[in-house]
């Protein structure tokens, strides 16, 4: 034992050739185990992550055009909104015009049918006078031969009657009868 404590103690950290080969050979093996580690387990790591990263970014693209898109849409419903807003103010306009006119026109048969209803009745008034006029006549007539034959003390006939009242006519005027 003495010998083995003797031998270790001539060198560095008790460093001998063969463990110095051991250690060279494990850290080898360490680094191929790492290469090998790396190459099958980081390398999917990595394409996981990597596809990860390009699938995040795809949908970050298609959710900026979908935005886009629906900003789109938004824009052409807003100028749809307002061509059917000014749509139907035309619409109403259109309304109110020919309202108008419809009250203008129902309003001209009003006064053209009153205009009628007023000539009807003045064309009546007119007739009705005539009449009257005609009836006072021969109230008068009558009258006026009673009187001649209680003036006369005789008869008169029908045509001296109405010879009496031309004449008599003729005498008063027109005007008197017209009025």
């Amino acid at each position: 034992m003495l010998l083995t404590a003797l031998q270790y103690d001539n060198r560095i950290f008790g460093l001998d050739p063969q463990l110095a080969f051991q250690l060279l050979f494990q850290m080898l093996a360490v680094f191929l185990l790492f290469v090998l580690g790396s190459y099958l387990l980081l390398d999917p790591v990595r394409k996981i992550l990597n596809d990860r990263k390009e699938r995040i970014a795809r949908e970050q693209k298609e959710a900026a055009s979908a935005r886009d898109e629906a900003l789109a849409f938004k824009e052409e419903y807003d100028k749809k909104l307002k061509e059917i807003d000014r749509q139907a103010e035309q619409i109403l306009s259109e309304a109110r015009r020919k309202a108008l006119a419809r009250e203008e026109e129902i309003i001209q048969d009003a006064r053209e049918e009153a205009a009628r209803i007023v000539s009807a009745a003045h064309g009546e008034a007119e007739l009705e006078k005539v009449r009257v006029r005609d009836e006072v006549k021969q109230e008068i007539i009558s009258v006026a031969a009673l009187m001649s034959e209680k003036i006369i003390g005789s008869s008169v006939d029908q045509a001296m009657q109405n010879d009496l009242f031309e004449q008599t006519i003729k005498e008063m005027g027109e005007e008197t009868w017209l009025s």
